[in-house]
């Protein structure tokens, strides 16, 4: 029987962190989905588009190896329909995510798990933004 595991971010400046995030998701089951934020969701979350596009995003995650399936999360923030498309059996959350409201009603055969960083203080899109910005 396969094991679906389900995660997802914005993955601007795919770095280490984010390889390591999708690489540790990867190995909780036989195949790993990941959904993209959308850039009007990400402004909506946190008050900022992403350095890099939404289809630009998506294509590099697609180009790994251990990734199934990448798509494009829905407009609106509409987080639970893609959970309900995916059907996954364990959720992957970054460390730094916080499972949506109504998930785990929503889903209960679906295992959550809060997943390790590398070096936050490294890997974090936020600092690779920055540089760029001061050259």
């Amino acid at each position: 029987m396969k094991t679906r595991v389900l995660c997802c971010g914005t993955f601007d400046f795919l770095h280490s962190g984010h390889l390591y995030f999708l690489k540790q998701a990867s190995d909780l089951g036989n195949e790993l989905y990941v959904v993209v934020a959308r850039d009007e969701n990400v402004n909506k979350i946190k008050g900022r588009y992403p350095s890099y596009k939404e289809v630009d995003r998506l294509e590099k995650v697609k180009g790994l190896d251990y990734v199934d399936d990448a798509r494009l999360g829905y407009p609106g923030m509409n987080f639970l329909k893609v959970v309900k498309e995916i059907n996954p059996d364990i959720i992957a959350l970054g460390y730094d995510q916080k499972a949506p409201l109504r998930l785990k009603e929503g889903f209960p055969h679906c295992k959550i798990i809060t997943l390790s960083s590398l070096h936050p203080n490294k890997f974090k899109s936020s600092i690779y933004r920055n540089s760029k910005s001061e050259s």
